[in-house]
């Protein structure tokens, strides 16, 4: 396995990014650009931190959540970031001993490029099929995730088919917005848009309003390509996410109770945190065929309010 060290003199940019060794000793992407902030570990090229420098107060800009109660372990599930759910979501249809939301996000992807982009940084992950994966999912595939860090956060997720046989996925960059109080905040732009509410047996409703927050949620929201707005009165800023090849858009936020039952998550940090992404999942999930590629993306941006 590449050292942190080995990846650092590959990879590094002197004063603005560096591979070190983060939390559990695992490797860790840390930028440090013009425009912004940002950890991202190897370990499910999952991103932790992103923090858009707009001349706030070191540390009020976080825009991400990441639990106190993390596991950074090789094996184990990051707890908050932005985990890349890949080949399926939730649990495996098929196999409920599969680990749930794919087999990307716990192991190591390599880096395989960093480069300066103006004020910003750009980095490119790859992962691809092996025999870990095939246990549970027996096609073969290569996943490239590029990430720009800069006053936007650019993730592009390209997934191809390096097999002889279609398969089909589902997929999510599973988003977890920092945010002041869940109780106080919204979530704009999906007003009439069909979901499947998955607190309730995944049966078929329709959103009215703003999506608020009074009980566990877990939506599915089916068929919509537009961007959402997590609005945070307590933070002050809004927090957009704006879709590329994304027909589905995932809402949760654990509540009391189902916070209780997470181990790596604190009971009470299901206030601290909502996750809004872009996905394709269940009936809008993607058919690829032998060669075929999918490429699906989000952009993240933060403008002050209220």
């Amino acid at each position: 396995m590449t050292t942190p060290g080995e990846w650092n003199e590959r990879f590094g940019i002197p004063g603005v990014v560096e591979v070190v060794s983060g939390k559990g000793s695992l490797a860790m992407l840390r930028v440090t650009a013009e425009a912004a902030a940002a950890e991202i570990y190897l370990h499910g090229a999952q991103v932790t931190s992103w923090s858009p420098k707009t001349g706030k107060p070191a540390g009020s800009d976080e825009v991400l959540f990441l639990s106190a109660q993390s596991r950074f372990e090789d094996g184990k599930a990051i707890r908050g970031g932005i985990p890349i759910c890949f080949p399926w979501f939730r649990g495996k249809a098929d196999d409920s001993k599969a680990p749930a939301h794919g087999v990307v996000r716990t192991k190591e992807w390599n880096l395989t490029g960093v480069t300066r982009e103006g004020d910003g940084v750009a980095a490119v992950f790859e992962t691809t099929s092996d025999e870990a994966s095939r246990k549970w999912y027996p096609h073969e595939f290569r996943a490239e995730y590029r990430v720009r860090v800069g006053r936007e956060l650019n993730l592009s997720l390209a997934v191809t088919n390096s097999g002889s046989a279609p398969m089909r996925i589902e997929e999510a960059l599973h988003t977890y917005h920092r945010v002041g109080d869940a109780e106080r905040l919204r979530v704009t732009g999906l007003d009439g848009t069909v979901y499947l509410d998955n607190m309730d047996g995944n049966r078929e409703k329709r959103q009215g309003g703003d999506v608020a927050f009074r009980a566990q949620t877990d939506n599915a929201y089916l068929d919509t390509t537009a961007a959402v707005e997590v609005a945070d009165p307590v933070f002050a800023r809004r927090i957009r996410t704006e879709k590329r090849n994304s027909r589905t858009t995932v809402v949760w936020n654990p509540w009391r109770d189902g916070a209780k039952a997470l181990a790596d998550l604190g009971d009470d940090e299901w206030r601290e945190f909502v996750c809004a992404e872009a996905s394709n999942i269940m009936a809008y999930a993607v058919e690829l065929g032998p060669g075929e590629k999918h490429v699906m993306g989000a952009v993240l941006s933060v403008a002050p309010s209220f």
